[in-house]
């Protein structure tokens, strides 16, 4: 194929950093396409300028899809490019991407125009013509620069005139040291890279004006020769008005085409340095797409269009004058989409149509192809009918799939685009999962997918609860694609869901699930907060979400994450802030996510400094002021108001209240909220209503008092916007159904003359709607209505403007009676002595004559089997069955007895008749117990036992069993004896027992069944009435007699000892000196009271530490470095049970006892005796 295109067009190439575009996807799910047939379709070609790297490999890419897989091949230079022959080129194994090695060969010999042909048995797609070219960064032509000197304040322009590359270079100018130039309003660098210099000055003299061309694609960048400058100050110019150095004349002309970037530039003389400003004649510049570059000296406008074709002035301006260039401007345009051509899969029979819609300027030339064929040269097909820009495809016929190419070309490119028809027969498919599981949040918008694929197209149905089938209205939307949307979900829309895809050659259905859960909220926000520092901070925030849905609480500090300190104490419904620092301050923000939606609050920290200077004084709001109505309308108007006074403290809301002065005037209702930052409202109002607001404004303190009124806002009347609620229909009595609803109040009439149209008529018949229209009530009476029948009902509002919303249709039943017909084929089945189960034929419906509440079940015992006669003090008992019962069971009931039972069906207005008494017997039990059990006539080894029959035999009783053992005193049990005795036995006198002797007797009676509960009685045998003390005298206890004895034994003991320590002890040389002395106040403890007479010693003594004891056990001073006399005034000195000294020697009453030096003496037998007792 042979696309037009214009080779070289424009000075400017774009470079594209990718060498890959995407092609049209189809708009099929990829897993039904793998078994059906399917035209090629191109998913990856190179853009169609392609300039390469010579040191890297030309890589060409082109990827198809289609079923079976296409085949490639390529053209280059409009013929067959055989790849197989040229070892340098690779096709990659499964595409059509080409892989050239141009390493050691010459790379312009693969410079051409490239195109791909993708093919299979259903058809050809063909790539655009990519044009490859060798990127080129060519050496600067040899030259030499004259150097330049110009006298001071003339203009001067030092040309670059780079080398011609591809793509063109990058330019700029720099010194010898790699410095660039600076650039100013007086210096700049024009479009084409020139240096122009509006006047010249001595600092622009230098020899190093290099101009430097970076080519981007080589990364190489290219040096011209220095140019020399010389700025001469001997004969300076003088001042002058502008002049345009470039353009060159008034007017001058610039093509630029849509969707690129225009480039305008001015570049003037003048001394001084001219300004430069721009405008358009008869528009506005872009403001949106337009910038200024170098200083203003150039406009800059991208995405150009069709409006900004025309004449842009620019002007020059210095304070000798202007200078004026017009530049005209003309957009053209190469070819772009309007409608690109689409996919089609059609059904046998079906008519089709891929249409080519572009626009460009000139206008394209379109053309069409066939599998790569021009459309003229392809093989007729009276299907086939082409009209400028559409094909027509009718009536198709299977085999006839093909890929379609649509070309539009001008001048300045072209387009190209690829589109199959693939002709199927395909019963549908449902492509979205089954049972899949749909949550969104209550009044959210629900989607529903029903994805289907078929040929032809099949035809979506919905169904609610696989019964209602539902249509498109609301709250129900069905889209072309088969999605069913749900405006606003409600939680009475959860439910199955099934969507039914239909066409001619089958019918395929799938189930999806809905559930509407409820939104998230925070129920308690956090409040602002005003701490002191060191002290703790407290935010709550408590939430209510969906039960089913798990929450995850998040809290942000200036909307970033929380510090990372174990101050910061996060709770399952709040934040502590402990030791609160001035880092703290700041905004705190609570954020409750759920996996469908979240909610969050914020409230702000304030930290202030612990000082004793008295408290900050926080305070309620001052009222607003100065309310006004604005922006009136009839459903909603304008408030604003200026905030009072907020005392310390900032207004965290302000609540709108509003009187209705028609119907409820001074009655002051909360109308909405807004935040405390804000200064006005929309509010939304209701039709006939006289409005009069007012405004309170709210901070952590409290309310605020209200503000005054706003002047009166009226609204017109209108037809109401709701009908009533709670709509009921019961009837009250046989024959009457009672329709009550809850009325409108005034502020919801929305007009005067406010009525009831209320409708109804029998559900499930043919009949017309009874029509009756009611005012000022809440409820009608039907009269004359079958007995307990279903109603539709309707209760619709309207007033002297017009008819409320459609209402909803609701079921309700006229007025029950009691049932006609009892319970028939009543059947007893006694499972045990204390249970039967009850059978019975439930009554029909229509005699229920109301909604059926169940089944009550009388019965009576009637009397024992063994009685013969009826019991007189039996009550009836009632068992009562709820719902359609047909069975029910009758717990405890009594043994061996005859019972009696009817049953009645029960509504809500009372129970039918009894069905026939049906009597049954219950098998025989055990026995209750005996009624009593006594011990008479106690001797001394027999006593005499009598008791009585149980008071319930609940059968034939057979005998008594008596069972006794004695107890000893220690509680302990001995050997049991077993008594059998016949029913009419009621005592027994028990002989040969053991005197004094506690025994314990256990009596039951028996029947068939077995023994029943067991009485037990404990006796003596002695006279005595009482039950004798069993406790014992501890003097008798042979444990305590040993106890004594122990004790005794270890007293005497202890006496033999100290008596043997008293006579074996000697005399400390102290008490010698003592004697010697004789100090009144040291006197030896006398034996008689008690006193110690003398120090003893025993082996056992040691000396303290660090003295030296002789061998006689005398303490010398002069042997001694740490003597006892060293430590007290005049040698006379002791020490207490640690070695701390405590005074001197002396003879008081005090016993004192030292560790390893015991002075005392041993006390005699008698007096330790006493001190034991």
């Amino acid at each position: 194929m042979d696309w037009k295109w214009v080779p070289g067009f424009g000075a400017v190439l774009l470079i594209l950093l990718s060498h890959m575009t995407s092609a049209l996807e189809v708009p099929l799910d990829p897993k039904v396409l793998e078994g059906l047939p399917q035209p090629p379709t191109i998913t990856l070609q190179s853009p169609k300028d392609y300039i390469f790297d010579p040191r890297e490999n030309i890589v060409i890419h082109c990827e198809a899809k289609g079923k079976p897989n296409p085949s490639f091949s390529w053209t280059r230079n409009g013929t067959h490019f055989d790849v197989e022959k040229d070892s340098k080129v690779l096709m990659k194994p499964g595409s059509g991407t080409l892989v050239i090695d141009i390493s050691g060969e010459k790379a312009e010999a693969y410079e051409g125009t490239y195109q791909c042909t993708a093919h299979n048995d259903h058809g050809t797609a063909v790539s655009n013509n990519i044009v490859i070219r060798q990127s080129r960064s060519p050496l600067w032509s040899k030259e030499r620069n004259e150097a330049i000197t110009v006298q001071m304040g003339v203009s001067l322009v030092l040309q670059c005139r780079p080398p011609a590359g591809l793509p063109p270079p990058v330019i700029f100018w720099m010194d010898n040291n790699f410095q660039r130039l600076p650039l100013d309003q007086r210096v700049s660098q024009a479009l084409n890279g020139d240096l122009y210099f509006s006047n010249v000055l001595p600092e622009d003299t230098r020899s190093d004006y290099i101009c430097y061309a970076r080519f981007p694609h080589t990364q190489t960048i290219q040096q011209k020769q220095p140019i020399s400058v010389t700025v001469l100050n001997n004969s300076p110019e003088g001042e002058r008005r502008p002049g345009f150095m470039t353009p060159l004349g008034a007017t001058s002309t610039k093509m630029v085409l849509r969707g690129e970037t225009l480039e305008l530039e001015c570049i003037a003389e003048g001394l001084p340095t001219p300004e430069i400003s721009w405008k358009k004649n008869g528009g506005e510049l872009p403001s949106s797409r337009m910038s200024f570059r170098n200083f203003k000296k150039t406009l800059k406008i991208s995405d150009v269009n069709e409006a900004d074709a025309g004449d842009y002035h620019c002007t020059a301006t210095n304070n000798l004058g202007t200078a004026h260039h017009i530049i005209k401007v003309i957009v053209k345009a190469a070819p772009f989409w309007v409608s690109a051509p689409r996919n089609l899969i059609l059904a046998p029979n079906e008519t089709g149509i891929l249409t080519c819609r572009v626009n460009g300027e000139p206008k394209p030339k379109i053309s069409w192809f066939v599998n790569g064929v021009p459309i003229e040269n392809a093989p007729e097909d009276r299907s086939r009918k082409v009209e400028d820009d559409t094909v027509i495809l009718n009536n198709v016929q299977s085999g006839s799939s093909a890929v379609y190419q649509c070309n539009a070309s001008n001048e300045f490119g072209y387009l190209m685009a690829n589109a199959f028809v693939n002709v199927l027969a395909e019963p549908p498919r449902v492509l979205t999962p089954p049972n899949r599981v749909y949550q969104v949040i209550t009044n959210s918008p629900a989607l529903l997918h029903c994805s289907t694929f078929g040929s032809p197209i099949p035809t979506i149905t919905w169904f609610k609860d696989s019964q209602t089938s539902i249509k498109n209205g609301d709250p129900y939307v069905i889209h072309e694609n088969g999605t069913l949307e749900i405006n606003v979900a409600q939680p009475l829309n959860s439910g199955k869901y099934t969507c039914i895809a239909t066409n001619n050659l089958g019918i395929k259905e799938n189930h999806v699930f809905l559930e509407v859960k409820e939104p998230t909220r925070i129920l308690r926000q956090p409040e602002y907060k005003v701490v002191q520092r060191g002290m703790s901070a407290v935010f709550e925030c408590k939430v209510k979400h969906d039960p089913s849905l798990i929450p995850t609480m998040t809290w942000l500090k200036d909307n970033g994450e929380l510090p990372d300190h174990e101050r910061f104490v996060v709770d399952t419904d709040s934040l502590t802030i402990k030791d609160v620092t001035g880092d703290d301050e700041g905004t705190y923000t609570c954020i409750m996510n759920t996996t469908l939606d979240q909610d969050s609050a914020s409230a702000m920290l304030t930290v202030v400094e612990a000082t004793p200077t008295p408290a900050i004084a926080y305070e309620k709001p001052d009222p607003p002021t100065d309310l006004e109505l604005t922006d009136q309308t009839e459903r909603s108007v304008q408030l604003t108001w200026i905030p009072g006074d907020e005392h310390n403290s900032p207004t965290q809301n302000f609540l709108i209240q509003y009187e209705d002065l028609l119907h409820q005037p001074g009655v002051w209702l909360n109308l909405t909220e807004v935040a405390g930052t804000s200064t006005t409202a929309q509010l939304n109002l209701s039709p006939y209503v006289y409005y009069s607001f007012r405004v309170l404004a709210q901070n952590h303190v409290g309310c605020s008092q209200p503000s005054q009124p706003s002047r009166q806002y009226r609204t017109n009347p209108a037809a109401p916007d709701e009908n009533p609620s709670n709509v009921h229909g019961e009837g009250t009595e046989p024959g009457n159904l009672v329709i009550s609803w809850t009325p409108l109040t005034g502020f919801q009439s929305n007009g005067p003359g406010l009525e009831y149209r209320v409708q109804w008529r029998q559900k499930g018949t043919s009949e017309d709607w009874s029509t009756e229209s009611v005012a000022n009530v809440s409820q009608l009476v039907v009269l004359g209505t079958p007995t307990f029948v279903p109603y539709e009902i309707k209760v619709q509002a309207f007033n002297d403007y017009g008819n409320g919303p459609d209402p909803e249709v609701v079921t309700g039943y006229s007025g029950e009676d009691v049932p006609s017909s009892a319970p028939d084929s009543v059947q007893v089945m006694v499972h045990n002595s204390t249970l039967a189960e009850v059978h019975w034929e439930p009554v029909p419906s229509p005699s229920v004559r109301g909604k059926l509440q169940g089944y009550k079940i009388y019965y009576r015992r009637e009397r024992g089997l063994h009685e013969t006669e009826a019991a007189t003090d039996q009550e009836e008992q009632v068992l009562t069955f709820s719902g359609n019962r047909s069975e029910g069971r009758l717990p405890g009931l009594q043994p061996y007895s005859l019972y009696n039972l009817f049953i009645r069906v029960l509504n809500n207005k009372g129970e039918g008749p009894p069905s026939p008494s049906k009597t049954f017997e219950t098998p025989e039990g055990v026995p209750g117990p005996p009624s009593s059990l006594n011990v008479i006539n106690q001797g001394l080894d027999s006593l005499t036992v009598v008791w009585g029959p149980p008071v319930n035999n609940n059968g034939r009783l057979a005998g008594y069993t008596l069972k006794y053992q004695p107890v000893n005193n220690s509680n302990e049990l001995g050997p049991v004896k077993v008594m059998t005795f016949q029913a009419n036995e009621t005592t027994i006198t028990l002989s040969n027992l053991n005197s004094s002797m506690l025994y314990k007797f256990y009596l039951s009676a028996k029947t068939i069944k077995g023994s029943g509960p067991i009485i037990t009685r404990e006796a003596f045998t002695v006279m005595d009435t009482t039950v004798p003390n069993r406790q014992v005298d501890i003097a008798t206890q042979g444990w305590f007699i040993g106890l004594m004895c122990a004790i005794a034994l270890l007293i005497l003991v202890l006496l033999i000892v100290c008596f043997i320590k008293r006579n074996k002890g000697g005399k400390y040389p102290v008490k010698e000196k003592e004697d010697a002395h004789q100090d009144p106040e040291i006197q030896p403890m006398k034996e008689d009271d008690g006193t110690f007479g003398e120090y003893s010693d025993t082996e056992d003594h040691k000396p303290l530490k660090g003295s030296r004891t002789p061998s006689n056990g005398t303490v010398r001073r002069d042997e001694s470095d740490d003597s006892l006399v060293d430590y007290g005034e005049g040698g006379d000195g002791q020490f207490n049970e640690d070695g701390s000294f405590i005074g001197q020697y002396s003879g008081k009453k005090e016993k004192d006892t030292h560790e390893g030096n015991e002075s005392s003496e041993a006390p005699s037998p008698v007096n330790a005796m006493n001190s034991f007792v």
